[in-house]
């Protein structure tokens, strides 16, 4: 028979049937041990679990960055300066129906050039009598219009070209970026004027214009950043596991650069209306009688002495809209990337 009091070795429970020193029979041991496995492995599970949502909880990339923009003050007074231009240009129906009463193309030449507020023109009239307020709500809508187009023209057809450049290599890489770098030679101003000039574009043909002459830039940005990260070990592992280029390249690179490539489209849409602005100014963009802000200020540039809000009205949208569009964009490079802002 062996003593209950020498079957402990180490501090350890006996895990054998001990017998009495009465030999009165065998007594069962106690499953300590298997007690304590089983409540460690609850304990494990319950902790996991907490894990689990914890992880739920914890915020993504974008949200993040939305915390980090809400603390820009500047950029968010921008961001409410923009949504308040774009509700007054998408309202231009109504604001031509139920407050001016003109339509953007009506003039009457006996009240050419009405000076702010007089005889119901709240922002006065132009040379050839048409409301002001109404063209200048309508023509946002167009100038507005071709910049966003053209920057999401810009965004698809130079982050594809990035990416493929990038990622494929060898003979793509180098053809693409040769054709890049060419489009990058040419000044974009005279290219610009020599397209519109020989095409005559549209509001929608100048966007697809302005975009031809913009995508390189993105494109370069965003090879530079799959040359770096297609080497990264996570690629490397979905390479080794057989996951097509396709796959790897939009779930595993795309959304790594595609915060960099809404921010650098935030920052080129001020330099679009601009371009956009220029164009019609000289008389190449949007024709008239169709409105932008542009051609706008090119028809008031004569009555600049006997006129002043003919020039400055328009002006002050072109300049208002572009800063805070550039402040947004700003703001989201601060939001999308901390380390500007330690």
């Amino acid at each position: 028979m062996v003593d209950a009091a020498t079957s402990r070795v180490a501090g350890q429970e006996p895990d054998v049937e001990i017998l009495p020193a009465t030999g009165s029979g065998p007594i069962p041991a106690t499953p300590v041990r298997e007690n304590a496995l089983g409540q460690y492995a609850e304990s494990e599970a319950y902790v996991g679990s907490l894990d689990r949502r914890s992880l739920h909880k914890t915020p993504g990339l974008y949200t993040r960055a939305w915390r980090r923009f809400r603390k820009n003050g500047v950029a968010m007074a921008a961001l409410v300066t923009l949504i308040l231009i774009v509700i007054f240009v998408a309202s231009a129906g109504l604001i031509s129906t139920y407050i001016t009463g003109f339509t953007p193309s009506e003039n009457h030449l006996a009240d050419k050039l009405k000076p702010v507020m007089t005889d119901g023109y709240i922002l006065g009239s132009d040379g050839n009598g048409r409301d002001i307020l109404t063209r200048l709500a309508y023509g946002g809508r167009v100038s507005i219009m071709i910049a966003v187009l053209s920057g999401l023209a810009t965004f698809f057809v130079g982050g594809a070209v990035g990416l493929l450049s990038g990622y494929a290599g060898g003979k793509t890489d180098t053809v693409l970026m040769r054709l890049v770098d060419v489009l990058l030679s040419i000044p974009g101003l005279p290219l610009l004027i020599l397209i519109a000039s020989l095409y005559s574009p549209g509001p929608l043909g100048l966007a697809f214009v302005l975009a031809a002459v913009s995508w390189p830039g993105i494109a370069r940005i965003v090879r530079g950043q799959v040359l770096e990260l297609r080497g990264r070990e996570y690629v490397d592992a979905a390479r080794t596991i057989g996951a097509e280029p396709m796959r790897i390249v939009l779930r595993h690179i795309l959304p790594n650069i595609l915060p960099l490539m809404i921010v650098y489209i935030s920052l080129v849409i001020p330099g679009l209306i601009l371009a956009e602005a220029g164009l019609s100014f000289l008389g190449i963009g949007v024709q008239v009688p169709t409105p932008s802000w542009g051609n706008m200020l090119g028809d008031a540039q004569q009555f600049f002495r006997t006129n002043q809000a003919n020039v400055l009205i328009p002006g002050l949208m072109i300049y208002v809209t572009s800063l805070t569009m550039y402040l947004v964009g700003s703001g989201l490079r601060d939001a999308f990337d901390p380390k500007l802002t330690e």
